[in-house]
C-alpha cells in the first residue's frame, strides 16, 4: 500500500495561526504572542483587544505592521485489535498506524492603525480572524482507509493485493476588516463601538484511487470551493486610573453561511451500483454537493481583563475569555455535541529594562468543552496550555520593533468505539497536535 486514502474533509478546519476559540483567532499583534494578556492594553494592539483603551493611548496617528509564521502537526493515531478477524477462520491482525497531518501557512500579516484627537479615536485593523492556513495528510486518514480496507476484505482482497493512492489539499481562511470609534466619557471611563467584516475562503481538492493491476477498484474525485460573508458588531468599555486599567469587550455572534461551488464530485466502486456507492460514501460527500450551504459561524466572545503597573517599569495583567461555541452554528450542527463553550485564562508580565529594551512573557489555558462525539478525523481540537515570550526594542523615538515566540502544549484526546467507522471491529483514535509560532512587527508613531 503506497499511500492511504484521500482526505474528503467534511469541515477542513486548519486553525494554524490561531490562539483562541474553535473558529476565532486572538493573536494578531506580536505583543500578544510575547505576553498573551493584552485585553487591558492602551497601546496600538488595543485596536483589536481593547478598542476602548485607545482613549488613553498615543495622541495622533500610529501604525503597526505584523508578520507571523506558524507550524503545526495534527496527528491521528489509530489502534484496532484483531482487525479483519473472521470467527473460526482468521484471528485478523492488530492494526496500529499514525496519520501525520502537516499543516502550514505562509507568512501571516496583520495591520493596525489608529488616530486619536482629544476625546475621540478612530481605529482599524486587517488580519486573518479565523483559521488561517493549509493542511495535508500524505498518508490519508482512517475515516476512509479503514472502512474501504474492510470492504475490500469482504470481497476477498487482502491488504497488499492492491494499491491505494491519494492526494488532498485543504485551505480555510477567514479574513477580517475591523473599524472602531472610541470616546472618552470621563477622565477615567471610555467606551467604543466597532464592526468587523469577515470573509470566509476555503477549498478541498483531491482524489483517491485503488487499483489492482489494470483494474480500477475505487475512484473518487473532489474539487469544492466554499466562500461566504459575515459581520461582527463589537462593544467595549475601559476604566483607567493611575496604574490600574480594567476593560471588557463583547463580540456578537457572527453568522457565516458559505455556498459550495463544486467543480467535481464523483465516486465509483468496482462491483457496486451508483445507489450502493451512494449508500457507502454518500453521507461523507453530502456536504460537498454543488450549491449546498454550510455554516461556519464565529461565536460570541466576552473578554474581561485587568492590568496593573507594579512599578513604572513593571506591568502585570490577567484576562478571561468566554466563547459561546454552543450557540454558533457549525457544519452538521456539531456545536450541539460540545459540553460547554470555550473558557480561556491568560496571564502576562512585561518589564522595561531601560528606555530602549522591553521583555515580556505570558501563558494561556484553553478549555474547549470537548466530547467524543464532537471529534472528527477531518476536524478535531485538543485542550491546551500556551506559553509565549519575546521583547521589544525602541529603534527610535517613533519606531518600535517587536519579536516573539509562542507554542501550545496540547492534551491528547482519545476516542474509543465499539464499531470503528461503521466496521464490526472495536478500535480507538488518539488525537494530538503541536503548534509553534514566531513573529516580528513594527509599530510607528507619527
Amino acid at each position: 500500500m503506497k499511500k492511504s486514502l484521500l482526505l474528503l474533509a467534511l469541515t477542513m478546519t486548519c486553525l494554524l495561526t490561531r490562539a483562541g476559540g474553535l473558529m476565532t483567532n486572538t493573536n494578531y499583534h506580536i505583543a500578544f504572542d510575547r505576553m498573551f494578556a493584552r485585553g487591558a492594553t492602551t497601546e496600538i494592539d488595543a485596536v483589536f483587544s481593547n478598542p476602548a483603551g485607545l482613549a488613553w493611548g498615543h495622541e495622533g496617528l500610529q501604525l503597526s505592521l505584523n508578520f507571523q509564521k506558524p507550524w503545526q502537526n495534527r496527528d491521528i493515531e489509530t489502534s484496532i485489535p484483531s482487525f479483519l478477524a473472521v470467527p473460526n477462520v482468521s484471528p485478523g491482525y492488530d492494526f496500529h498506524e499514525k496519520y501525520n497531518g502537516k499543516a502550514s501557512a505562509p507568512i501571516v500579516p496583520a495591520i493596525f492603525a489608529s488616530y486619536r484627537q482629544d476625546r475621540w479615536t478612530a481605529s482599524a485593523m486587517i488580519g486573518i480572524v479565523g483559521s488561517g492556513g493549509f493542511v495535508k495528510y500524505d498518508e490519508g486518514i482512517p475515516m476512509f482507509n479503514v472502512p474501504l480496507t474492510a470492504l475490500m476484505a469482504q470481497n476477498g482482497l487482502a491488504p497488499g493485493q492492491y494499491t491505494l493512492s491519494s492526494q488532498m489539499k485543504g485551505k480555510q481562511y477567514i479574513y477580517g476588516f475591523q473599524g472602531n470609534f472610541t470616546y472618552r466619557l470621563t477622565d477615567f471611563l471610555s467606551a467604543a463601538v466597532g464592526l468587523r467584516a469577515n470573509y470566509y475562503d476555503g477549498y478541498n481538492r483531491g482524489f483517491v484511487k485503488a487499483d489492482m493491476g489494470p483494474t480500477n477498484l475505487v475512484d473518487m474525485q473532489l474539487d469544492c470551493i466554499q466562500r461566504g460573508w459575515g459581520f461582527t458588531p463589537i462593544v467595549s468599555v475601559d476604566f483607567h486610573q493611575g496604574p490600574l486599567t480594567v476593560a471588557a469587550r463583547y463580540e456578537f455572534r457572527t453568522k457565516v453561511s458559505t455556498e459550495n461551488d463544486t467543480k467535481q464530485l464523483s465516486a465509483i466502486i468496482a462491483g457496486k451500483t451508483p445507489a450502493e456507492t451512494a449508500a457507502i460514501l454518500g453521507p461523507k460527500m453530502a456536504a460537498y454537493q454543488d450549491g449546498a450551504k454550510v455554516r461556519y459561524d464565529m461565536p460570541s466572545l466576552l473578554t474581561v481583563a485587568a492590568q496593573y503597573e507594579i512599578t513604572p517599569q513593571l506591568r502585570a495583567a490577567a484576562e478571561y475569555h468566554y466563547f459561546d461555541d454552543k450557540s454558533a452554528r457549525m457544519a452538521g450542527n456539531r456545536q450541539e455535541l460540545l459540553e460547554h463553550g470555550t473558557h480561556e485564562v491568560l496571564l502576562g508580565v512585561e518589564y522595561d529594562i531601560d528606555d530602549r529594551f522591553t521583555v515580556s512573557c505570558g501563558g494561556q489555558r484553553t478549555d474547549y468543552g470537548l466530547s467524543d462525539g464532537y471529534q472528527q478525523h477531518t476536524s478535531f481540537a485538543c485542550d491546551s496550555y500556551s506559553i509565549g515570550l519575546g521583547g521589544a526594542v525602541n529603534l527610535t523615538d517613533k519606531i518600535r520593533l517587536n519579536v516573539s515566540y509562542f507554542c501550545s502544549l496540547y492534551n491528547d484526546y482519545e476516542v474509543k468505539s465499539a464499531g470503528y467507522q461503521g466496521t464490526p471491529y472495536p478500535g480507538s483514535d488518539t488525537y494530538s497536535r503541536t503548534n509553534h509560532v514566531i513573529g516580528i512587527g513594527l509599530d510607528y508613531k507619527f
